[in-house]
């Protein structure tokens, strides 16, 4: 350990260079140390993510688009609003959104600093009544790419404008359930439960918290700013493909700039947490599919009474009760129809009924059905950086302090 009053000039730029080479590993330590006291994750990959989405959204002009983080949970009390109060801490521009209206919405969004959106409740806009937020999804779906704009038209007397409003922006979710496919695509997702007698975090109390949060997102922005126009491309785990690299990029190239072992827990956490979201609850047409898979077993053909049979016949089947009445062959061919499978006759021993073949059902059933996981993916490592595991957090603040002052200096 190297005393300060005493140290040499060479010792003391020594120093000073080791603070700026680890200036954003201590970061991120920070924040996601500030994360754990106060939110109980289902697992380290879902704090690892979380922690570094926050800094992702300090970087909006670095990225082709912005992942959705959704904080969803089978039942209330799981946790998920005081993850998006921590994430108000951490975030620039917050706006908390519950019950607001599309206009305020849009204007928050569109505004000269933007806004990290955090959206809690939102199964309520994509619920029941979800035709009456139809322009809400609309900025939800299409906000996630930059350079992404809601059109609308606008009444000034009599005349009627059009008007496109900036609709790229951070966006945290939190709700009950599961989203549309179309919001799952582009988020990640964690899965929230409900705290056992065991699982211990810290009361929350912003009053008295704020100040510390507040203070970690300053440091966040001060390494940001330093970082932004450095931020190259990362390579991506095999696993991580299309709209699963689009979401994973921003967080895995962040943990590529900070460095020590946050490259390897970021790539882990991606395989691991785009593994875990595989296992929502598919579509109807999916779930038809996979049953179809199963009742064609090894045969070549079959008949529409045979397949019609053996799918009501599988346990918690959804077919025999579709709107009061069970999957028919009418049905079963106009929901085939879509993924381009007709019936056709077919030859079952001496008898030639109308049925499907197994040569017709392979390509969609290879397009559309999830193959495992690799089991790799939830194996990897998810131990904190050793050299960081031995600092306090306020050991990590004040070297991150020294580095950041340095940078707010030099651009002063």
């Amino acid at each position: 350990m190297i005393d300060i009053k005493t140290a040499t000039e060479a010792e003391l730029n020594a120093l000073t260079l080791d603070a700026d080479a680890r200036q954003g590993e201590l970061m991120l330590r920070a924040v996601r140390d500030l994360l754990g006291r106060f939110v109980s994750y289902p697992n380290e990959h879902a704090q690892t993510a979380h922690a570094l989405w926050c800094v992702h959204a300090h970087m909006m002009d670095a990225w082709e688009s912005t992942p959705r983080l959704a904080f969803l949970s089978a039942e209330p009390a799981s946790g998920k609003t005081r993850a998006l109060e921590i994430t108000e801490l951490l975030v620039p521009n917050p706006v908390a959104a519950v019950n607001v209206s599309p206009a305020y919405l849009f204007r928050k969004v569109g505004g000269e600093e933007g806004a990290t959106i955090l959206f809690d409740e939102i199964d309520t806009v994509f619920g029941p009544k979800a035709k009456e937020n139809e322009e809400i999804r609309g900025l939800l779906n299409a906000g996630h790419r930059r350079g992404a704009v809601a059109g609308r038209c606008v009444a000034h007397g009599s005349k009627i404008d059009t008007e496109e409003i900036p609709a790229y922006a951070a966006v945290a979710l939190a709700g009950l359930g599961w989203l549309p496919d179309t919001i799952l695509s582009r988020s990640i997702i964690i899965r929230m439960r409900r705290r056992h007698a065991g699982e211990k975090i810290e009361p929350f109390r912003r009053r008295i918290h704020a100040a510390k949060g507040h203070h970690v997102r300053d440091l966040i922005d001060a390494w940001a700013k330093s970082n932004a126009a450095n931020m190259r491309w990362p390579a991506l785990p095999a696993e991580i493909q299309d709209r699963d690299a689009d979401v994973w990029e921003p967080l895995i190239a962040i943990s590529d700039a900070v460095g020590g072992n946050w490259p390897e827990l970021a790539r882990s956490a991606a395989v691991a947490l785009v593994a875990a979201s595989k296992e929502a609850e598919p579509s109807l047409g999916v779930k038809l599919l996979s049953d179809l898979r199963l009742v064609f077993g090894d045969a070549d053909e079959m008949s529409t009474k045979e397949i019609l049979r053996g799918l009501v016949e599988i346990d918690e089947s959804p077919w025999r009760d579709l709107r009061g009445k069970p999957l028919d062959d009418r049905s079963l061919a106009k929901r085939l129809g879509s993924y381009g499978v007709k019936s056709k006759t077919v030859r079952i021993g001496e008898h030639t009924p109308r049925g499907y073949k197994r040569t017709d059902l392979f390509d969609v059933w290879r397009r559309y059905l999830p193959q495992p996981p690799d089991k790799s993916a939830t194996s990897a490592t998810s131990s904190a950086n050793d050299e960081c595991r031995d600092a306090s957090v306020a050991d990590v603040v004040d070297v991150v302090d020294l580095s950041a002052s340095r940078v707010r200096r030099q651009s002063a």
